[in-house]
Parts: C-alpha cells; sequence; structure tokens
C-alpha cells in the first residue's frame, strides 16, 4: 500500500500510521515487571489506594491469603443497604434524602435534621437566575451526560465563592450539586429533545414538597403525573446507586482530582466524564441494546438451551455489538452476587408483569441464570455474577424514562457518594495521588530540522 501523506486529503491515516510505527507495549511485559494493570492484584483484588468511612462493598474474604467468594453486601456507612431498602417499603417513604446525609455526614438524621435538610434540598433545586437560558438552552448537547458535566464546571461561575477548601464551604458546594443537578440533566434532555429529536419542549419548575424522586418524574413528563409506586421504585434505584466505595472508577477519580486541590465542580465532572463509559456507568444502556439484539435473535425465551447457545455466540463476538461482552454480568468486587441487582430483580418483577415487559424481565433473569454457566464453559471463569446495571435500564424502561437519560439517572444518584468520598479525601487524605509508570520507549537523540528525513 502506498503511503499517505499529510498533505494529502486524507491526514488522519498518515498521522495513524505515525502513531501506530512508534508507539507499542507488549501486554506481557505488565507481567514481567510486576506492573498492576487496573490497579488490580494478580487475583483479580483492588490495589488498597486509601481508607474510608463513607462505604464498604463486599463480595469476597480472603481466606489464608485466597480470594473466596461470599455473597455480595453494599455497606453505606456501617448500614446494610437490604435494611435501609426494607425500612423505606416497610415504612411506605421515599430513603433517597435519608441516604444522602448519611454519607455525607455518616449517621442518620433525625426527624427534624431530615425535615430541615429536605427544605435545604428543596431551595437548592432552584437554578441559579439565567442559568437555564444561558448554560442550558443556548448550548445543546446530543449527548446529556457531556452536558451534565458542563453545567457542573458552568455552576463554578455562578458560585461566590468557587475555591474554597474548607469544610463548610464543600459542604455547601456539595448540597447544591445533589439538588441542582437533577434540573439541570431534565432541562438538559426537554433541550436535546427540542433541538436534535424536534420534538415540542416542556420546562417545568420544581414543585415544594416533593422527593428528588418525585422531582425528576415531575419535571420530566410533560402532565407531571405520576404514581407514588413509581416514584418509590425510582428512589430505589437512587439509593442503590448512591456510592460504591472509593474504589470505583468515577469515585477514584473524584478523589484523584480532589487530591491535587482542585475545586469541587472540577472534580466532580471528572467523575461525571468517567461514569460515561460503557465500561461503567453507560453499561445499562448498553444492556437494553442487547436485550433487543435477543430479543430478535431468540425464538422461544423459555428455551434455556436455545438462550445459552445465543449467549455463547456474544461471548464469541459472534452476535450483538461484536465487542464479546455480556453487558450486565460481571463485577470487579462481586462474585457470588451483586446485592444491588438482586434488589433490583425483586422490584422489577411485579411492575414488568403489570406493564407488560414479563418477556423482557425473563431474558433478563435468564441472563443471570445462564450467563455464568456459559462463562465458566467457554472462558472458565466460576465467580461471574449479574451487576447493578443488568435490571436499572429495564425499571427506566418502565417507568417510560428516555435511554438517553439512563446513565444521567446513574450521576444524579452517585453525586452524594462523589461529594462524601471528596470530602474525605481532602479533609483527612490530604496527600496529591500520584502513581508511578515505568518508561519503555527508545533512547534517541534530538535531531535539527533539517537533517530529519
Amino acid at each position: 500500500m502506498n503511503r499517505v501523506t499529510l498533505s494529502s486529503d486524507r491526514p488522519f491515516e498518515y498521522l495513524c500510521e505515525e502513531y501506530e510505527k512508534n508507539n507499542y507495549i507488549d501486554p506481557e511485559i505488565s507481567e514481567k515487571l510486576g506492573v498492576k494493570r487496573g490497579l488490580r492484584n494478580a487475583d483479580g483484588t483492588g490495589v488498597l489506594a486509601g481508607l474510608t468511612n463513607v462505604c464498604d462493598v463486599v463480595g469476597y474474604k480472603l481466606v489464608d491469603g485466597v480470594k473466596t467468594p461470599v455473597p455480595g453486601k453494599l455497606i453505606y456507612r456501617g448500614i446494610d443497604v437490604e435494611e435501609i431498602i426494607r425500612a423505606a417499603y416497610e415504612e411506605d417513604r421515599f430513603i433517597f434524602e435519608e441516604v444522602i446525609w448519611l454519607l455525607l455526614f455518616g449517621t442518620l438524621p433525625s426527624a427534624s435534621e431530615l425535615e430541615s435538610f429536605c427544605a435545604i434540598l428543596e431551595k437548592n433545586r432552584e437554578l441559579p437566575e439565567g442559568f437555564a437560558e444561558d448554560m442550558i438552552m443556548k448550548a445543546p448537547s446530543p449527548n446529556i451526560m457531556n452536558k451534565l458535566g458542563r453545567g457542573v464546571l458552568a455552576l463554578y461561575s455562578y458560585d461566590d465563592d468557587p475555591e474554597g477548601q474548607d469544610l463548610q464551604n464543600v459542604i455547601r458546594q456539595s448540597i447544591r450539586l445533589v439538588a441542582g443537578l437533577p434540573t439541570i440533566m431534565v432541562n438538559a434532555w426537554q433541550v436535546k429533545r427540542r433541538v436534535y429529536d424536534k420534538e415540542s419542549m416542556v420546562i417545568h419548575q420544581p414543585q415544594p414538597g416533593q422527593s428528588t424522586a418525585e422531582h425528576i418524574l415531575s419535571t420530566y413528563r410533560d402532565d407531571q403525573q405520576y404514581t407514588k409506586e413509581e416514584a418509590k421504585l425510582l428512589d430505589l434505584c437512587l439509593t442503590l446507586h448512591a456510592d460504591h466505595g472509593g474504589g470505583n472508577n468515577s469515585t477514584f477519580a473524584c478523589r484523584v482530582l480532589s487530591s491535587s486541590g482542585t475545586d469541587t465542580y472540577s472534580a466532580v465532572s471528572a467523575g461525571i466524564g468517567s461514569l460515561k463509559g460503557p465500561k461503567h456507568g453507560g453499561a445499562n444502556l448498553k444492556v437494553m441494546q442487547m436485550l433487543e439484539v435477543m430479543k430478535a435473535g431468540i425464538k422461544d425465551y423459555d428455551d434455556d438451551d436455545e438462550i445459552l447457545e445465543f449467549l455463547r455466540r456474544i461471548l464469541r463476538k459472534k452476535a450483538g455489538d461484536g465487542s464479546g461482552l455480556i453487558y450486565g454480568l460481571g463485577h470487579a468486587v462481586y462474585t457470588i452476587s451483586d446485592p444491588r441487582a438482586v434488589i433490583l430483580r425483586r422490584y422489577a418483577e411485579p411492575l414488568a408483569l403489570e406493564k407488560g415487559y414479563g418477556d423482557d424481565y425473563k431474558l433478563l433473569h435468564a441472563v443471570e441464570r445462564l450467563g455464568p454457566v456459559v462463562f465458566e464453559q467457554e472462558r472458565g471463569s466460576k465467580d461471574v455474577c449479574a451487576n447493578v446495571d443488568l435490571f436499572s435500564g429495564l425499571i427506566y424502561k418502565m417507568l417510560g424514562i428516555a435511554d438517553d437519560l439512563f446513565t444521567p439517572l446513574f450521576a444524579i444518584s452517585r453525586v452524594p457518594g462523589w461529594c462524601a468520598h471528596r470530602a474525605e479525601e481532602i479533609i483527612f487524605a490530604n496527600r496529591i495521588i500520584r502513581p508511578a509508570y515505568k518508561y519503555l520507549g527508545l533512547r534517541q537523540k534530538y535531531q535539527p530540522l533539517d537533517e530529519r528525513i
């Protein structure tokens, strides 16, 4: 093939050739040098990089130094999330606001504290004067995650003390983001719907006395109507996504930026950028896309053998998006079960049957049951389980939420956790995160321009 030149009509082909010619790192070198790719140990456990009081994620135990699978647990400030969800349904109330308080401050709020805190959140749902017009309507985006990141950065300009690192200022900014981002998200989606989808745009003002879940549904839906059961299911999703320890990719990104001394808005925007990725928060949308492929390619949804073979084809890159990934399966920590997936499946089933999504639920449940089997058969992996993304997208779909809001909802949920970890990083860790990379490139001497070929 003739080599193209930079001055041709395909300059980037030339630039890619230059990159590929001069850049290659053999993955096997990582093993020889003891490099822990992805900050993972050889047994798949995470490299210990810090300490936290905020959240614990349990998926295995080390018994005599050996990684031993156990049923998964998600623990917010010492409280099993199962207990939190059980209380929400037994007492028939919304719980996400309590979880925000719990993650940020370390204990459950009293009744009077909760009432006052909800009033503060309610007040901060209103965006700054002119923000919606200048920062959202005049700069629409086809991707809501990108708009969320830009919106967070834009709030910096509306803050009288954007750089302050003292705890009171960081807490003030955290509450502002927790409360305001749902409003930014819905407004950004409405503008996107008008500009890119050529549909009508309806901007609703926040209403008093609403929970976060109710606020999202009432501003999202044109008629502002929702049932309590729908709002509680969304509240459940918000609660289960609120935090996942300091080592998950987006929280770690937020902690890394916080360790540099940068501002709250920059740090939280980094978390949003990380969560957008399909290997992280973007996986719930990938699950729903995979589900449509399965529905088209599987004739009998009750035939486990047929479903098993289809999943095998996905792993072999002969079906699905060609990535070889079964989305919604596998996790860096959980082995036997992801408690979030277990809880979401439990509450998704009755709504799926009620709203006519029984087949969708049946197929996803089959993925949960049969996916680990095909993983063991094809790759020898025994510790594979369903993760939170397997059922969260279906719940959003059943709530009538557009698929381009699936990952933004994850981001809205995770802001309390990011902010709790940021405060912890600033106040207690107080040292810039700086891992090492080993240089493998060639040594070469500088050549004057007129001597280069």
